[in-house]
């Protein structure tokens, strides 16, 4: 069985349980809500974007428990990953225990789009954008099953929603689908300084992230590429547009914003010239 080993642990060094239960001990389910579908979390280290994404889990656990979790996943090096990739069997490596991959789903999924995805589980190796979710679901949700997918930041990511959809509904599994990207990488070492630094950088910064946010929450997946192209508010447009794109053909109608802070946020300096931005949202 191919097994992915843990490859980013520092992002969630320490004491699993201990940070998963004091992310949401004070978690309360929005009375919003009825059912879910699909959410997004970010992946940056547990200490700074941990809480935000646990408690989307915890949200997912509290209105249904899947059978299966499919992750659409950032690729952050496009040189080296040429194709949208699923990881087609096995299972991954937590420090909880391993997660199985529902390879079912994922062959029925390679099967419905063999234009638009590889099985390919070398595109998952050193990536951390799904790894840092999946103690998470081993955690809140030990008996559910995982599709990874690397979505590449094209407007194919779209399709791969559309699809994963139909192949889910004659499926007739229950699937939720969440998909990790963080927002805007503000600051020198990013590159990225349009609004200078201070409190106007910062508000500019939260204005550009909530404008990406408010297509998810529309469910304008097919806008999602280009916003992400044009303001750099997102370094994983094609798993938030597959996302969104599924959520909707699931009959999704809108999405919630559970949760949203900054690096700044969790850490503040003096005066503000570093951060990034992260988003918990549930369909």
């Amino acid at each position: 069985m191919n097994i992915r080993q843990t490859f980013a642990e520092n992002f969630y060094a320490g004491d699993i349980e201990r940070q998963i239960e004091s992310f949401i001990i004070d978690y309360e389910p929005s009375p919003d809500i009825s059912s879910v579908t699909a959410g997004v979390v970010p992946h940056a280290g547990w200490m700074f974007s941990g809480k935000v994404a646990a408690r989307i889990f915890a949200s997912i656990k509290n209105y249904t428990i899947p059978e299966t979790i499919v992750l659409f996943g950032t690729v952050h090096d496009v040189r080296r990953v040429k194709q949208s990739s699923v990881f087609g069997e096995g299972a991954w490596e937590t420090p909880l225990g391993e997660v199985n991959v529902d390879s079912a789903l994922a062959q029925e999924l390679l099967h419905a789009a063999p234009d638009l995805l590889i099985d390919s589980p070398e595109a998952h190796d050193g990536e951390h954008s799904i790894e840092v979710q999946i103690p998470f679901i081993k955690y809140l949700l030990p008996d559910t099953s995982i599709v990874p997918v690397a979505v590449l930041p094209d407007k194919d990511a779209v399709k791969i929603g559309e699809i994963l959809a139909d192949v889910v509904q004659n499926a007739g599994k229950n699937v939720v689908a969440v998909g990790t990207t963080d927002l805007t990488h503000y600051g020198y070492n990013y590159g990225f300084v349009p609004a200078g630094t201070g409190d106007k950088a910062l508000k500019w910064m939260h204005d550009n992230d909530m404008s990406i946010i408010d297509l998810a929450l529309s469910l304008d997946a097919e806008a999602i590429i280009d916003e992400a192209k044009k303001k750099h508010n997102a370094c994983g447009p094609g798993a938030l547009a597959a996302t969104a794109a599924y959520a909707k053909k699931r009959g999704a109608e809108k999405g919630w914003l559970l949760d949203y802070t900054t690096s700044y946020n969790v850490m503040p300096e003096e005066d503000f010239t570093v951060a990034v931005g992260y988003a918990g949202i549930l369909f």
